[in-house]
């Protein structure tokens, strides 16, 4: 009977080792199939309605790919676990730019847009520079957090009605689509729009299941393996929620969207901060402690620093500048998991 129950407990074992696998196959499967998706359609909506790239990667891409930070920081928050909100805001903006701005560089050097260095470097910088400010008092209470989130939205609006001035001389019509498969989405008139749009809305929706996917069978092969739930929420939860705009990022990168890469990195971060952990403080309490978090908020300091100077000293991001990135975020793997 013993020998029994002891065999049915291994095979149980098993089985949920398996299937956690498979959801990070699976995950990681429909994750690249979605950006595909969602880099071609926004692509092409952006030049069948004439509005710049650029634009879409700060608010469609940007937000479609937030939503998994949105999502386990409210969860995450409602249930008691602030603490997890947070950690996943600062790991996935650290993971942004070291990572996913790092590969998509690396992948292929990434022009910058003038109207970045002038629009959106100055907020990237205060989003940073707010968190241990919001976090002084060790809390961030809901009054705060209902500014964040009206801070994103402001920010969107201010955001979109400067770019929509300059969008009709940003729109190059000469520039070909390197996706052949979404050259019919391109066309003019309001079929060519919906169906861009449908292909954009299709990429993300199934983003955001392989998202899920993915973080959950993260999450718990971590557990299999001993590690903290701390080491995982600032690491395989941080990770695992950038996925998107990871796989986002490097499709548009390797398409030559670099504009759609960089500004999908830079409106995260800044969506991260305002909307993400705006929603997860209305949720519910985040209490940290400011000293706690030193090591991972200079990090994100040391990192945003990093991204705006690659973005402002230079037109374009380097391959040098994305191994500087890759190789910086390793080191805060490193540290990470040795202080557990």
């Amino acid at each position: 009977m013993e020998a029994g129950t002891l065999s049915h407990c291994l095979g149980s074992r098993v089985v949920r080792n398996v299937t956690d696998w498979l959801q990070l196959l699976g995950g990681g499967l429909l994750l690249y199939f979605g950006a595909g998706w969602l880099v071609g359609g926004a692509s092409a909506l952006a030049r069948a309605l004439r509005v710049p790239e650029i634009l879409v990667g700060l608010t469609v891409v940007a937000y479609g790919t937030s939503a998994p930070e949105v999502i386990v920081g409210v969860q995450a928050a409602a249930t008691g676990h602030g603490g997890v909100a947070l950690g996943n805001v600062i790991g996935s903006n650290v993971a942004n730019v070291g990572l996913i701005l790092g590969i998509a560089a690396l992948i292929r050097p990434a022009r910058v847009d003038a109207a970045m260095r002038r629009r959106e470097l100055p907020v990237l910088l205060l989003s940073a520079a707010l968190l241990p400010v919001l976090l002084w008092d060790g809390t961030i209470g809901r009054l705060e957090a209902g500014g964040l989130v009206l801070a994103a939205l402001g920010y969107t609006a201010w955001m979109i009605r400067d770019a929509h001035a300059a969008s009709a001389a940003a729109f190059r019509p000469e520039i070909e689509l390197a996706n052949q498969d979404t050259d019919a989405a391109v066309a003019r008139g309001p079929r060519g729009i919906v169906r861009s749009l449908v292909t954009a809305t299709l990429g993300l929706v199934v983003l955001l299941v392989g998202g899920h996917l993915l973080v959950e069978g993260a999450v718990s092969v971590a557990h299999a393996l001993g590690m903290s739930e701390r080491v995982v929420g600032l690491t395989i939860v941080a990770v695992g929620t950038s996925v998107p705009e990871l796989v986002t990022s490097a499709v548009a990168a390797a398409r030559g969207h670099s504009d759609l890469a960089i500004g999908n990195v830079v409106g995260s971060n800044i969506f991260n901060v305002s909307l993400c952990l705006g929603a997860a403080g209305i949720a519910g309490a985040i209490a940290a402690p400011l000293r706690t978090l030193d090591v991972e908020l200079v990090f994100l300091a040391v990192m945003t620093v990093l991204a705006a100077a690659f973005i402002r000293g230079d037109r374009v991001v380097s391959r040098a500048h994305g191994g500087i990135a890759v190789g910086l975020y390793a080191t805060f793997i490193v540290l990470m998991v040795l202080r557990g």
